[in-house]
């Protein structure tokens, strides 16, 4: 199978997180994910992989044996099964010739990708485009990082002359809410010694640093009182959380940052004039940095309750994952440099970049199994205008092709 017609086979499993199963605890959160876990299955058996294994949880992992006696270091690919929230439709993508001008996704619902919001598509002119029609995501992310891995598997199947090491491959769930799979899979039994995740944007992007992430959540407890007799009462828990929100530095929030600079977001706020619950997180990329924001909210929850009142305010401060350049420092750093020699081969330029946000690799990575984030050749991601060029998605397989083929020469 080709690898555009693997794509286009996965997009056609609606695999959208459902965040109100997530919360419950329960994985995979949505029935496609399983369904798309158990094609994979069915692929990988047929492809002739050994250690097979999906279980309960919809997490698939293989291996690809080594076809050399040399002691190698085993190399491992992984993707996410699911697709984000933000639409829940069913995926009906096209593929487009690109010639310049606007992209006309629906032409019944009149709804086009316009050339001035997205000057990138420059960049693919003469080239052909798997797009969506409008209506939903595309669900490259994560499902070109999918069909990537299957290419690459099928190709060294394809060639068994090439030498190649032990090969490792894993499908997780639920990465669009927390990084659910990833904390949830076993890297101790996995038994590889490095990985990379496919799971960034556009030909050539690599990452290798991430944020520091926590979650904060602050209740106010205030006391009610009838109107009537309030005076002297009445302990608005409501204002109590607007008086906090106040006092976070101005500016430091995701709408006027960028780069590599940190921030402080306001999530989710409920409650009533007795009880009022915040969310937040807090972000940065280095550690200290990052200490620093987590302390300065403690600090901060403790002034208020000194001002209010014992009791009026408390905080909780849980950390969700590291930035992963904490563990691709010094020795660990070779698969970074593997990842850009296979960049290189392909003719492909290294596009290093900070990710504002997180990834599964971070979670590996915290777990000891080193892993540095790849490109899957998609752009626009969470969005009706989420596009594929073809020939990137080739790109992508392609690096992998060269990484496992650097490994086995190094």
């Amino acid at each position: 199978m080709n690898i555009v017609d693997r794509f286009l086979a996965y997009t056609r499993i609606n695999t959208t997180t459902s965040r109100e199963n997530g919360a419950a605890g329960i994985m995979p959160s949505s029935p496609g994910q399983r369904v798309l876990a158990e094609l994979l299955k069915s692929e990988l058996e047929a492809l002739g992989l050994c250690d097979i294994l999906l279980n309960e949880r919809a997490i698939l992992t293989a291996t690809l044996p080594a076809n050399t006696d040399k002691s190698l270091p085993v190399v491992s690919f992984f993707a996410h099964l699911d697709t984000s929230a933000e639409q829940t439709a069913d995926t009906k993508a096209h593929i487009v010739h690109y010639t310049g001008g606007d992209v006309t996704l629906n032409a019944d619902a009149n709804i086009t990708m316009p050339l001035a919001q997205f000057p990138e598509l420059n960049d693919y002119i003469g080239q052909d485009l798997i797009v969506t029609d409008g209506t939903s995501l595309l669900g490259a992310d994560d499902k070109a990082g999918i069909a990537a891995i299957m290419h690459m598997l099928q190709y060294f199947k394809a060639n068994p002359e090439i030498e190649r090491g032990t090969v490792k491959v894993g499908f997780v769930p639920d990465e669009e809410q927390g990084l659910r799979g990833a904390k949830a899979f076993d890297v101790e039994s996995f038994g590889a010694d490095f990985a990379y995740t496919l799971d960034c944007g556009g030909i050539g992007e690599f990452v290798y640093e991430n944020w520091n992430a926590g979650d904060v959540v602050v209740t106010f407890t205030g006391q009610s009182a009838h109107p009537m007799s309030a005076k002297g009462k009445l302990k608005n828990s409501l204002l109590m959380a607007h008086k906090f929100i106040a006092m976070l530095p101005p500016g430091e929030a995701p709408e006027y940052t960028e780069g590599r600079e940190g921030y402080y977001w306001v999530k989710e706020l409920q409650g009533n004039s007795a009880k009022t619950t915040l969310k937040m997180d807090v972000r940065d990329f280095t550690k200290a940095g990052y200490q620093h924001r987590m302390n300065f909210l403690k600090q901060l929850a403790a002034s208020c309750e000194t001002l209010w009142g014992e009791g009026s305010v408390t905080i909780t401060l849980a950390d969700r994952y590291e930035n992963v350049k904490n563990s691709l420092e010094g020795d660990a750093s070779f698969p970074i440099d593997i990842a850009k020699a296979a960049y290189a081969r392909c003719g492909i330029e290294v596009k290093a970049m900070p990710m504002r946000g997180g990834y599964d690799g971070a979670v590996l990575s915290q777990k000891g199994l080193p892993c540095p984030n790849l490109f899957t050749g998609a752009h626009n991601f969470h969005s009706i205008y989420e596009f594929l060029p073809v020939k990137s998605l080739h790109a992508a397989a392609d690096v992998l092709v060269e990484i496992v083929k650097i490994t086995a020469e190094r």
